[in-house]
Order: C-alpha cells, then sequence, then structure tokens
C-alpha cells in the first residue's frame, strides 16, 4: 500500500481489457500500466490512448488519475500488491488451444520479484488453466477474474459491470479473502454500485466466461441463419426478426444480421471451450463454430449473385471493402468476419478485384496485397460493388451498390 493508503496495483498489458481496468483501478489506487510495446507506453504517458476507443480517449483526458505507464516490470510488480495479468491468449489452431504464455510469463516474472503480490488473471484462459498452473508453479495468492467487455464499451462496461466474477481456491481462507478484497476494488471503481458479486472456484469461473460468450455467439448465428433463410427464400428479414423479437423470452438483443461473429473474443472463445468439450458428448457446441464458416460462405455467393442481378460483368468489377473493423470506433480488425467473406471471395473468384476503405490504416497502400483507397471519394466512385458488414450514413448517396446485412443499423 502506498501512504495514502491507497492499493498499488500493477496491470500486464495495455489492450482494450488491460487499459480499462487500469483506469478503473487509478481512480482510488496507483496503478503501473506495463505493457513491452514502449510507443503505447509514451503515447500514455501524454495522456493519449493507444488503442481507438473514444471512452478511453475521452477519459484519460478529463480525468485525473494515478496512473503510471512504463516498460519496467520489475518497478512496476516489486511492490505490487495486485498484479492483473491481462496479455493476449490467441487461439492456436494447430493446438486446438489457447496460447497461454504470456500468461505464464508474466506469472513467473512477478514470482521473481514479489512472491507477496496476489496475481489476478484476466487474460481468457482454458476450463482447468488456473488450477493447474497453481500446482504446478506451487503459487499461492492467484485468483482469475473473467472479464466481458464488449467491444469499444470496455470502459462503460467496467465502470457499469454486469457482474463481477471471482474465481479462487473454495476451501482456502486466505485466496477467498483475497477474491473478495479484489472484488470490493472493482466495486469502489464502478460507478454502478447495485453489482451481482461471485465468488466461486477457479474452473468454474473460467467455464462462465467461454460460456458466456458461447452464448453470445449462438445468438449471432442464430439471427444470421434466420437471414440466410429469408435472403434465400427472398422474405422480409426485417419483419421476421422484428416479429420473433416480441416474444420477452427473446427480446430483441444481438439479433441485428451481420457477415459472422468475430472479434478479440467469439471466435477463440467458441473454438476453446469446443476443444474442451474433447471427451463429452455434444453437438451444439461445434455447430456454433461451423455456422460462423457457413455464414461468410454464404454471403460471399450473395455478393456474387448482387453483381449478377445488377448485370455487371464480373472480371470489370472492384468489390469495394467498407472497412476491416468488427465495430464502429474500433480498430480491431481480429478475426472480422469480412476478412472471411474476402477469403470466400477468392474461392469463388481467383483473383477478384478488391479496393478496400479502412482510415485506420491510413498509412499503408495495400493490405495483404489488396490495395487501400482511404479518400471516400474515390473509394466510392472506384467500387462497382460496395460490401459493409456496417452500414454507415456516409454511404447513403451510393446505397444502391451497397451489399449490407445490417438492417437494423446496429452494431
Amino acid at each position: 500500500m502506498t501512504k495514502k493508503g491507497k492499493f498499488k496495483i500493477a496491470v500486464a498489458g495495455t489492450g482494450y481489457v488491460g487499459l480499462s481496468i487500469s483506469i478503473l483501478l487509478a481512480q482510488r489506487n496507483q496503478v503501473f500500466a506495463v505493457d513491452i510495446n514502449k510507443r503505447k507506453i509514451e503515447l500514455l504517458n501524454k495522456k493519449i490512448s493507444p488503442i481507438a476507443d473514444k471512452e478511453i480517449i475521452e477519459y484519460l483526458a478529463s480525468h485525473e488519475l494515478d496512473l503510471i505507464p512504463t516498460t519496467n516490470a520489475e518497478v512496476a510488480y516489486k511492490e505490487a500488491d495486485f498484479v492483473v495479468i491481462a496479455t493476449p491468449t490467441n487461439y492456436d489452431s494447430e493446438k486446438q488451444f489457447f496460447d497461454t504464455s504470456s500468461v505464464e510469463q508474466v506469472i513467473k516474472l512477478v514470482r521473481r520479484y514479489n512472491k507477496e503480490a496476489i496475481l489476478v488473471v484476466k487474460s481468457t484462459v482454458p476450463v482447468g488453466f488456473t488450477k493447474r498452473i497453481k500446482n504446478e508453479l506451487k503459487l499461492e495468492n492467484i485468483i482469475f477474474n473473467p472479464e466481458f467487455l464488449r467491444e469499444s464499451k470496455a470502459l462503460y462496461d467496467n465502470l457499469y459491470p454486469s457482474r463481477i466474477i471471482i474465481g479462487t481456491d473454495m476451501t482456502d481462507n486466505k485466496e477467498r479473502a483475497n477474491a473478495q478484497q479484489f472484488a470490493s476494488l472493482l466495486k469502489a471503481g464502478a460507478l454502478e454500485q447495485d453489482v451481482a458479486t461471485l465468488v466461486m472456484g477457479y474452473t468454474e469461473a473460467e467455464a462462465v466466461k467461454l460460456f458466456s460468450n458461447t452464448y453470445l455467439a449462438l445468438r449471432v448465428s442464430y439471427f444470421n441463419e434466420l437471414d440466410t433463410y429469408a435472403e434465400s427464400k427472398e422474405l422480409n428479414t426485417q419483419q421476421i426478426i422484428s416479429g420473433v423479437g416480441l416474444d420477452p423470452r427473446i427480446g430483441d438483443g444481438y439479433n441485428n444480421p451481420s457477415f459472422g461473429y468475430g472479434g478479440y473474443c467469439l471466435p477463440k472463445d467458441t473454438k476453446q471451450l469446443l476443444s474442451n468439450y474433447q471427451d463429452v458428448p455434444q453437438n451444439l457446441i461445434g455447430a456454433i463454430v461451423k455456422s460462423n464458416a457457413t455464414r461468410k460462405e454464404f454471403i460471399a455467393e450473395q455478393i456474387i449473385r448482387f453483381i449478377n442481378k445488377n448485370k455487371l460483368v464480373e472480371d470489370t468489377v472492384n468489390i469495394g471493402i467498407y472497412r476491416l473493423t468488427m465495430k464502429q470506433n474500433s480498430d480491431n480488425f481480429r478475426e472480422s468476419s469480412i476478412q472471411g467473406v474476402i477469403k470466400e471471395l477468392q474461392k469463388i473468384h481467383p483473383g477478384i478485384k478488391i479496393l478496400i476503405y479502412e482510415p485506420m490504416l491510413k498509412e499503408h497502400s495495400d493490405f495483404q496485397g489488396y490495395k487501400i483507397e482511404n479518400n471516400l471519394l474515390e473509394f466510392k466512385k472506384n467500387s462497382t460493388v460496395i460490401v459493409a458488414n456496417r452500414f454507415n450514413d456516409e454511404l447513403t448517396d451510393v446505397q444502391t451498390k451497397v451489399y449490407t446485412r445490417d438492417l437494423f443499423h446496429l452494431d
């Protein structure tokens, strides 16, 4: 603790998860934001967000925070009361498992400098990881705290959390106390004070994260398959969804068709959960993963039909891709569904001409071999057909040549 009674907290990783929880905790505690990326730390020292999240950018500029960005792990970890680990755990398609090496590296580094710090694993991990790593490294003081953040809403979802889940060793009174203490820190920083809080076993908390995201992927896939059916049968998708959503048991969340689910979490979390089902009977989880691939194949075929319907000659067509990002106000291209659609278009029509509009790549002239045109007027003029996972009003003047399934104009 500091002399002022604040906790000293280090957060490893300054992506969406790490930066948003750093801001939350730095309102009442001294927080070291740690990253190996020097450029990110330089920006944070100037109160500039290294990620394109409007809320985070504004919050950093307008609030006084006890936030110390640094690349010096030893300084950050040496006297920390808590070390929150928010490093990437990408899905390894060959091993069919999350790559947890960055999390393990941080754990070992923290233990080198500070054996008393309470480790908080925030990164998404396979079911069973925390218990396994605790036993393998003979760790004490380790808890798991899953994040439930929407892309481009990461800070809001920390300030107004849907729930707080902490995984711990339920048989160890000290570990349970650590879990309760960290939960109280999260509550203290939140603007929503009436937050449901559950303390449970490590493995159950890990399962909560993966099952939550897989349900959301299921919901996205369900309405996408509804849309696939409606498009195939020339029915009005919007009318069907509006009618279905009026049932209060169903509601209208996550019902806007898209080219498929993507982003930081859903693709990797669904695949990881499927891997965890290796020796457990299932049909639905595997179907969710497969459904997302099928949707991209269908969308690519529909784009070709759209071209043919408009009597365009495919060889002379420039397919304009409006944004690679998953959502508005986001800089994330990772696993974006539009990239999957581009690959499917390549399969159908090798050598197809693609033109990309992506302001987040303003310093690049191409992306994966495709030309980037970030003058919007030139992009619209030179695109015979414009493909948009999410529609934007700046496309209204060329709406007749836009192919999208964004029926409700919502993320």
